[in-house]
């Protein structure tokens, strides 16, 4: 989920720019807003939709997590090189080409006839989304010149984008109360192409700056680098785990991170500016924002995600009931996350940032308790805090790592920004996801360990399955709730020296 304040360059030069009516400007940010939402929802429309895919496709749990994670991976891979290319060839261009391929993208996941088929179509949709979400942010400062208008503008931006990620949970338990799987990829079909036809009609004209370099490469290294490093996560996760399998993810995402590492250092030698100049993090509060960010979407996209499979595969619920409970966690972050970049004058990095993550790791806590010995309802409110600690620390976090960046290095913040956010989810799915299974294989009867559909509806093993997987689902929570702590005390740590929050924005 895509949450902060984003900051690219502004594309064109002031003499190039038209002045944009206003009924253009503000019907083209709800063309901006469709496609952004797309991809907020995207992100997690299928966390409901798991079991169906077990059903029909016959997934197993590790292509259930390939599913879900290559749509971020993608994104993550490709975020910190794609707004400089958006200069260079311009964000309506970019734009365009990104919807279309959002577009293409979602109607190969509706056809997918196998697992291996829909995990590269959804790789697909990480390319358009790439693509498109940061030309978003780039059309809109170029579109709105005066600067309330544009806070205004970013404001719904930012919302749109909350909004989108809460609600892929719910939409998607909608779409399959009434339709089948193929359905959460359909409907994202004709969104896209009003919204092609839209940017045709309303959007200003493109702006290249042929002089901006763009380095694929890097682009390249830090997508190997990430799917190394996933695949090595899932395998060690892995009960049936193979040495040949490990140790060639631990070298793809070794070589990878050096390959990387070393082209920054080498567009650094010949003058061109690196996508990742890891002198930034040497700032406290870029560092602590930035580790809010990845841990606060660990936190929640593992527990949305683990919460609505194990309400659908052992509590009976229907995909829609298990998104509406989900949302009770996603819904509160909204206005939690507007609440607190409103009152950071008054309260400060550190008590937002870590004071959200203790009320996280409250929320969790007593939500274990409430989740084995209390109506549903408490543990509602249980989710309730969990979001509001979120959404004190989200905005707040981006804050942080925009305004603690030199002036020379906010498109490179801004980048990271985005990142941190889609690279907690990418982890979160990974390792919680790849931990749930084998915490159940653990406890559940030898007979339907590997199976944990047919385990908890078996005639003779069902209670048994049931309980094992309970146990799972605590286990994983209990580490979501850990997270939360340590997440309090790194970030008490890095804001200390600046606890009331006088960033200067630059």
């Amino acid at each position: 989920m895509t949450t902060g304040i984003t900051a690219q360059t502004t594309p064109g030069r002031g003499p190039d720019r038209a002045p944009v009516s206003p009924a253009r400007r503000w019907g083209f940010l709800i063309l901006l807003s469709l496609g952004l939402f797309l991809v907020g929802a995207d992100n997690s429309i299928l966390y409901t939709a798991l079991p169906a895919l077990r059903d029909q496709l016959h997934t197993t749990d590790l292509q259930g997590l390939w599913i879900i994670n290559a749509y971020p991976l993608v994104l993550c891979g490709l975020l910190l090189g794609v707004g400089t290319l958006g200069d260079r060839i311009g964000h309506r261009l970019m734009f365009t080409v990104g919807v279309t391929v959002f577009g293409l993208g979602s109607l190969l996941a509706a056809l997918s006839p196998t697992a291996t088929a829909l995990i590269a179509a959804r790789a697909v949709l990480g390319v358009g989304a790439a693509t498109m979400m940061p030309a978003t942010l780039a059309l809109i400062r170029q579109i709105f010149t005066d600067e309330r208008e544009r806070n205004t503008a970013i404001g719904v931006w930012v919302s749109v984008a909350v909004v989108g990620s809460a609600s892929g949970p719910v939409l998607g338990g909608l779409l399959l109360e009434h339709y089948s799987w193929h359905s959460v990829f359909l409907i994202n079909i004709p969104v896209a192409v009003t919204v092609l036809i839209g940017t045709v009609l309303f959007a200003p004209a493109n702006l290249p700056d042929p002089t901006r370099q763009w380095d694929l490469a890097s682009s390249v290294l830090a997508m190997v680098a990430m799917v190394g490093g996933i695949m090595t996560v899932k395998e060690l996760a892995n009960p049936d785990r193979t040495a040949v399998l490990l140790v060639s993810a631990l070298a793809v995402g070794t070589v990878g991170a050096v390959a990387f590492s070393r082209r920054q250092g080498y567009l650094r030698s010949v003058g061109r500016e690196p996508l990742l100049e890891f002198g930034i993090f040497r700032n406290a509060m870029f560092t602590g924002g930035t580790l809010a960010a990845v841990l606060t979407m660990f936190i929640m996209s593992g527990t949305e995600m683990m919460t609505t499979q194990r309400y659908q595969t052992a509590g009976g619920f229907s995909p829609l009931e298990a998104g509406m409970l989900v949302a009770s966690a996603a819904v509160p972050a909204v206005p939690a996350s507007v609440l607190g970049g409103a009152f950071l004058h008054r309260l400060g990095f550190r008590t937002l940032i870590s004071g959200g993550f203790l009320l996280m790791a409250a929320g969790l806590l007593v939500g274990l308790w409430a989740f084995a010995h209390a109506p549903l309802a408490v543990f509602v409110l249980c989710l309730v805090a969990l979001g509001v600690g979120a959404g004190m620390v989200m905005s707040v976090s981006s804050t942080a790592i925009i305004g603690s960046a030199p002036e020379s290095r906010a498109g490179m913040a801004a980048s990271v920004e985005e990142v941190s956010y889609e690279f907690g989810t990418l982890l979160s799915v990974a390792v919680l996801g790849s931990l749930m299974p084998m915490f159940y294989a653990l406890k559940a009867p030898e007979a339907v360990a590997h199976d944990v559909d047919h385990g908890v509806n078996h005639p003779v093993f069902g209670a048994q399955a049931v309980a094992a997987y309970d146990s799972a689902y605590q286990y994983v929570i209990f580490i979501a709730c850990v997270v939360a702590l340590v997440g309090a005390v790194v970030t008490a740590r890095c804001f200390r020296g600046n606890p009331r929050g006088t960033v200067a924005l630059k």
